[in-house]
Parts: structure tokens; C-alpha cells; sequence
């Protein structure tokens, strides 16, 4: 089994996937369009958010920039939901997807509870 990616690396490669397969939706005409934009929004604003903590002032602002992140891999699980049950995108095709935000959002609030219970305030 290969050694787990660390959470900026799958965050990253997560937006990659949702970029990706906002590029299908753009080129689709009607819902699939509008759904798209918020998409690639929440799902890319994941690993930014990820990002931006690694260098945050605090850890009030790390936790504050992870509770974002939670936030958008929350609002991204919703879409894709939303995509696999009006079959916009072959439900198959977006499993892993789905499967990868909400192992994300397990993480990413996991992070954030033992890094409050470290550093009660």
C-alpha cells in the first residue's frame, strides 16, 4: 500500500481532478454550465485554503483557514452529489470524486479537532 499523500498534495491533485472535469461541463450547453462554476469555485478553493494555512499567523488563523477548507470540501461534496443524482455526468465517472471530498472533509475536520484540543484557547 502506498504511503498516504499528505493533505496540500491531496487537496492539490483534487482540484486538478475537479478542473478537469469542469473543462467536460463548460462544453456541455445548459445546467451542466452553471453547475460547473460553482464546482470548480468551492473545489479548488479547498486546496487554496489548505494552502494558505500552512503559513497562517496563528493557530487561530490555521484553524480559522482549515474551517474554510471544510466548509468548501462540504459545498463540493453537495455538487457532486447533486451531478450524480441528476446523472448530468455518468454517476460512475464521479464516484472516486465523491469518495475522495469525503474522505477530505474527514481529514480536514480531524485536523482541525486535534489542533483545538492542543491548543485550547
Amino acid at each position: 500500500m502506498s504511503q498516504q499523500k499528505d493533505i496540500t498534495d491531496r487537496t492539490f491533485n483534487f482540484a486538478v481532478r475537479i478542473v478537469n472535469l469542469c473543462k467536460v461541463l463548460d462544453e456541455r450547453p445548459g445546467v451542466g454550465r452553471v453547475l460547473y462554476k460553482q464546482l470548480i469555485r468551492s473545489g479548488t478553493s479547498i486546496g487554496a485554503n489548505v494552502e494558505e494555512s500552512q503559513s497562517a499567523q496563528s493557530k487561530a488563523d490555521f484553524v480559522h483557514k482549515l474551517e474554510i477548507a471544510l466548509k468548501e470540501a462540504r459545498e463540493t461534496r453537495y455538487w457532486l452529489r447533486i451531478m450524480i443524482s441528476t446523472q448530468i455526468i455518468e454517476p460512475s465517472k464521479l464516484s472516486s470524486l465523491l469518495t475522495e471530498s469525503e474522505e477530505l472533509i474527514k481529514i480536514i475536520a480531524s485536523i482541525i479537532v486535534k489542533t483545538k484540543q492542543n491548543n485550547p484557547k
